[in-house]
């Protein structure tokens, strides 16, 4: 039975769950029926912090851009353009025992691609989620509904992962970004163009 966690509500991942090493973060939402003048595009990202709270270097976000961590320990499994159709529209695959011992966090997040341009942000999003489940197994471990209205946010941090000794936790954040992927990434010490 999965747990379903609320805002600010922290959880831990390996503790009721030995020998977990691969988890998969499923990022799911669906768009409002408003005319908006073009399709939705959102993209779920992670972002792997140090203890600064900030990346190490450019390769530790990982997103449609950038698949893969060097390390092998996060990879995005692919861009989902319209976020049709039931289930997780976009996932990252976690595997625990690959992160580099520098990174204490990782944080997933979700924006709208050209949102400003196309006059759209996360109040016309509905039903937006993340949930983490065992690669191995299938079983779903924990599950966040971001249930918000952000009415002017184009971008999101729905929650990290984050190493407490040996342990990892969950923290359920739901907080969000005006200025999309870019306030995002200033945000994580990535430099934009």
């Amino acid at each position: 039975m999965p747990v379903s966690l609320q805002k600010g509500q922290k959880v831990s991942l390996t503790k009721g769950n030995p020998g977990l090493s691969k988890v998969v973060a499923g990022l799911g939402w669906d768009v409002n029926a408003f005319d908006t003048g073009g399709e939705f595009d959102l993209d779920a990202a992670a972002f792997m912090l140090t203890e600064s709270g900030r990346v190490s270097n450019q390769s530790d976000f990982v997103f449609y851009g950038n698949l893969n961590h060097p390390s092998g320990a996060v990879k995005h499994l692919g861009d989902n353009r319209t976020g049709a159709g039931e289930g997780d529209d976009e996932q990252l695959e976690i595997d625990l025992t690959k992160v580099p011992a520098n990174i204490t966090k990782i944080v997933f997040t979700a924006t709208i691609f050209e949102a400003e341009q196309r006059r759209q942000n996360f109040g016309q999003v509905n039903n937006a989620y993340m949930r983490i489940y065992n690669a191995a197994t299938g079983e779903e471990l924990l599950r966040y509904d971001l249930g918000e209205d952000f009415s002017i946010e184009t971008a999101v941090v729905f929650g990290e992962l984050y190493r407490n000794g040996a342990e990892w936790k969950f923290n359920a954040i739901g907080s969000g970004y005006q200025g999309g992927l870019a306030a995002l990434c200033n945000s994580f010490g990535i430099e934009v163009e």
